[in-house]
């Protein structure tokens, strides 16, 4: 059972009449020739990690080294608890929160899943995390999840990219969002077709995103991509629930990305020469974390 694209993974699905989170568990257990049930209990080890990190994110004094990033994960809970409306509303916050939190963690050098990479790893956990507990789902479920996102990770690494040094911030969070999306919908009882439109859909609201970490570090401005990421993924998982369909294809949406990334100068691609990493605080920042001089 081999797939490619989106497509094919959908025709598959489709026409077995399985869900996402199957085919991508028997074509991992046929490519690496290993039992079904040691393949789920290593992706449970990884939901494990995932969730120590929502949880020490949220509770401890979380901090990184170079002080640019920590406690807002914190900040963000207390909000949700305390204050008398929410905007945005208590499920988008509560995933946002939880992406927080992880990737608070993957910057104060934790244990974090890179989900597809360390910098967009907060994404994934807190959808599903936040998916679970409204829909009441077991472990299992959840497990499955990570199934459906590895499915779509899988194809985006292999029609275009996932790390933000070759195709910018929109192949790595955009990558995670568009994973966490297909995730979630399957969660709420979707169809691998549903999976794919809300692929397309938080993906070609990522396009064009450019990775421009300040001081080079893995933090500003990536932690708060993280906690976005997580809400557009919700809101794409909804509107496929609803039946919304992107114009574009999925596997079409994947390629302009990939060329969009292509197209991006050096200095997006996380080199930390251009965008918020070349603002005047930005390199004041810099310059105070790693103890340099201005060049002249």
């Amino acid at each position: 059972m081999k797939f490619r694209t989106v497509a094919e993974l959908v025709e598959i699905a489709e026409t077995e009449q399985l869900k996402i989170s199957d085919v991508m568990l028997q074509m991992e257990s046929e490519t690496m020739n290993r039992s079904q049930e040691e393949i789920f209990t290593e992706m449970g080890n990884h939901l494990d990690v995932m969730e120590q990190a929502i949880q020490r994110g949220l509770t401890e004094d979380v901090r990184s080294h170079s002080g640019l990033t920590g406690g807002d994960a914190k900040r963000l809970q207390e909000y949700k608890d305390s204050a008398t409306v929410l905007l945005s509303g208590p499920t988008v916050l509560e995933a946002v929160s939880k992406a927080t939190a992880v990737s608070e963690i993957n910057a104060a050098m934790g244990t974090i899943v890179a989900t597809p990479t360390a910098g967009a790893c907060g994404i994934l956990p807190g959808t599903i995390s936040t998916a679970a507990e409204k829909l009441n789902s077991d472990r299992e479920t959840k497990i499955r999840a990570l199934f459906v996102a590895g499915a779509i990770g899988y194809t985006i690494a292999n029609n275009a990219c996932i790390s933000g040094a070759a195709g910018g911030c929109q192949a790595e969070v955009g990558s995670a969002t568009a994973m966490a999306a297909a995730a979630v919908v399957e969660m709420a009882g979707g169809t691998p077709s549903m999976s794919a439109e809300a692929v397309s859909i938080a993906l070609k609201n990522m396009l064009g995103l450019v990775c421009d970490p300040v001081a080079g570090l893995v933090e500003a401005p990536c932690v708060k991509r993280n906690a976005m990421g997580a809400a557009i993924a919700m809101v794409a998982a909804d509107m496929a629930m609803a039946g919304v369909k992107s114009v574009i294809p999925t596997d079409e949406v994947i390629d302009a990305m990939y060329k969009i990334g292509q197209s991006m100068p050096v200095a997006l691609r996380e080199t930390a020469l251009g965008g918020l990493a070349a603002t005047p605080t930005g390199r004041v920042l810099e310059r105070q974390i790693f103890g340099t001089t201005e060049k002249k």
